[in-house]
């Protein structure tokens, strides 16, 4: 994603990451990792609910995670056991979403060049 940014923003497109993580996670995370894009929490998940995309961990999994050293709590600074579907979305001026994806295998990530090509396509609506 970092490295098509500048042709992102060319398009007119202004790109934003969204984390689950507390703001003052977030902010740490901004400050070590140099992002060339705004980073906002949505430690509450009130953004993932309204797009369709949270769910809930059961507390086996949860249980799981913390073996693994990562506490979605402490995380978050919420106790609600929320996660996102990882996602994309390209957003037109309108607010309308013109595109998105979203698949739940953390691992499939959306290639570049189709997340560009979406983009452009996404102007001529």
């Amino acid at each position: 994603m970092r490295t098509i940014v500048p042709e992102l923003e060319k398009m007119g497109y202004q790109v934003i990451a969204v984390s689950t993580d507390s703001p003052q996670q977030v902010d740490a995370h901004g400050k070590k990792n140099d992002f060339p894009f705004p980073l906002l929490s949505d430690s509450k998940m009130s953004g993932a609910r309204a797009l369709g995309i949270a769910f809930h961990l059961d507390d086996p999994t949860v249980a799981q995670y913390g073996k693994f050293g990562i506490d979605v709590e402490a995380a978050s600074g919420e106790t609600h056991h929320e996660l996102p579907v990882p996602a994309v979305f390209v957003i037109g001026t309108d607010g309308k979403i013109r595109f998105e994806y979203v698949n739940p295998d953390y691992k499939s990530r959306l290639d570049s060049d189709v997340l560009l090509a979406m983009a452009k396509a996404a102007l001529k609506k």
